[in-house]
């Protein structure tokens, strides 16, 4: 299907635009200073800021294009979307401001960090920064899927597509070296206004536009699709899926890297703990965009392909400026996370890799600079990687929350449990990796979401060989252990 010029001029002015403003947000040679202000902003951003870059990180692109594709194609399986958030923001509440003044007074940047430190173990640091890096590359590459199909949309017949994304991350990468977190930070108050109001446009204005309103829509869709409404009851996706792959969803949110960066910007608990009641807002508009998966079931031709259900939709919809304005919407949730994600990635291998392993006594300004240049090696990385494997990209991310989970034992359970060991808490994650990985290789997840096994076999090897290192552990003190269980 052709472009649209105007569309395609609106999205590249925004986009321009935004990268330029994310440039001018770092001018101040003090936000590339260190490794703690390029990478969390020196820890003074109020719960505002906190709001929107949080927002910014986890709604990202792939949220509302995946949410849009997952609804067209499995009808309420998409859903699970909506309780996994709230359960990562509930229990974010009691335990993200206990994390925060942990990293606040020992200058840790990333969860490899606390790990280090909680355990005096630089090997399950390691592991951790690993299993972070690793599984974050197939994520950027969703953000990258998601301009490229965004421009291949709105720019087909106008513009070479690769080059063009090509060009946009290498932006991205160079105004995330210039100017850390604040870049993404200051962007994402761009991205967030638009999400808010392009997309409550779209599922107010889509269904008068198609079905006369939202009640002929519905009654269509209880007519001839019932099955869009229903979640299966059996099969390898039905309830117990539904509800494994929500409550896994949720403990895995905040191990991500890129969500952790987020959380260490902030200038007190306090603002954490108003993040956790205020995020779930966010839902809203994940609610309704469900639905816009149910208007594309209608709309567009039998045998679409679902990864387009919603750009196509709005490209059938809407003449070039609407288009233009939602498109730039998209997009922006491409390049910002992917900006995000790349401090938190570069912050891993930086400081967790480098330093404790490669050069431990590097100094100070060095390492600035390696964490720094460290974010065109990912966003390299993950062009190379999305280039190569194109379809593997969403089942890769889907493993990668099975992966991030694994680490919430070993950092959330050791903020709360003294006697917690660096070695029954090492096996456990090792464990449950390997579990992981097998269940999604078989296939066999028995209608559970793969990472759930994984947890289970990790939470278990945890809690059956800590008494046996145990003693060791009541008598181990250190900085972190102090400030945790020390009676203030």
């Amino acid at each position: 299907m052709q472009g649209n010029l105007t569309a395609l001029l609106i999205t590249s002015f925004i986009i321009i635009t935004v990268v330029l403003i994310g440039f001018i947000a770092g001018r101040d040679k003090a936000s590339r200073s260190s490794v703690e202000e390029w990478s969390v902003g020196g820890r003074r951003f109020g719960p505002l800021l906190v709001w929107l870059l949080v927002g910014a990180d986890l709604y990202t692109a792939y949220t509302f294009l995946g949410l849009t594709s997952t609804a067209y194609t499995g009808g309420s399986l998409a859903f699970f979307a909506i309780p996994y958030p709230i359960i990562a923001f509930f229990l974010s509440y009691f335990y993200l401001p206990k994390l925060w003044e942990v990293s606040k007074k020992h200058k840790l940047t990333t969860l490899a960090d606390y790990a280090k430190g909680r355990f005096d173990s630089k090997f399950l640091s390691l592991l951790i920064a690993i299993v972070g890096v690793v599984m974050l590359i197939p994520y950027i590459d969703l953000q990258l899927a998601g301009i490229q199909d965004t421009l291949q949309v709105a720019g087909t017949g106008f513009i070479n597509v690769k080059v063009v994304v090509i060009l946009s991350f290498l932006l991205v990468a160079l105004y995330t070296f210039f100017s850390g977190i604040k870049g993404p930070t200051y962007t994402a108050i761009i991205k967030d206004i638009l999400v808010w109001v392009i997309m409550l446009f779209l599922v107010a204005s889509l269904p008068i536009i198609h079905f006369g309103g939202w009640g002929s829509m519905m009654d269509k869709i209880v007519a001839e699709s019932p099955q869009l409404l229903t979640i299966p009851t059996t099969g390898p996706k039905g309830i117990p899926w539904f509800i494994t792959a929500a409550f896994v969803s949720g403990l895995a949110l905040f191990m991500w890297a890129h969500a952790a960066t987020g959380v260490f910007t902030a200038k007190s608990g306090d603002a954490l703990r108003k993040n956790a009641i205020f995020l779930p807002l966010y839902n809203i508009v994940l609610i309704l965009v469900i639905f816009l998966g149910f208007i594309a079931f209608h709309v567009l031709p039998e045998g679409t392909d679902p990864r387009f259900a919603l750009l196509q939709l709005i490209q059938v919809s809407f003449g070039g400026v609407t288009q233009g304005l939602a498109y730039s919407t998209i997009a922006l949730a491409s390049l910002i996370p992917c900006s995000i994600m790349a401090i938190g990635a570069s912050n891993l291998f930086a400081n967790n890799i480098y330093r404790d392993f490669i050069n431990p006594k590097v100094k100070p300004a060095k390492l600035t600079m390696i964490t720094r240049s460290m974010v065109f090696v990912v966003i390299g990385l993950a062009l190379i990687f999305g280039m190569v494997f194109p379809t593997a990209l969403v089942s890769l991310q889907l493993l990668g929350v099975s992966g991030m989970v694994q680490i919430f034992p070993a950092i959330v359970f050791s903020l709360f449990w003294r006697n917690q060991t660096k070695e029954a808490t090492t096996i456990g994650l090792i464990v449950g990796l390997i579990v992981t990985v097998a269940v999604y290789a078989t296939g066999n997840t028995f209608g559970l979401y793969e990472g759930f096994w994984g947890l289970i076999a990790n939470v278990l090897v945890l809690v059956i060989l800590n008494p046996l290192f145990v003693k060791k552990a009541k008598h181990t003190s250190n900085p972190i252990i102090d400030q945790l269980f020390t009676k203030q």
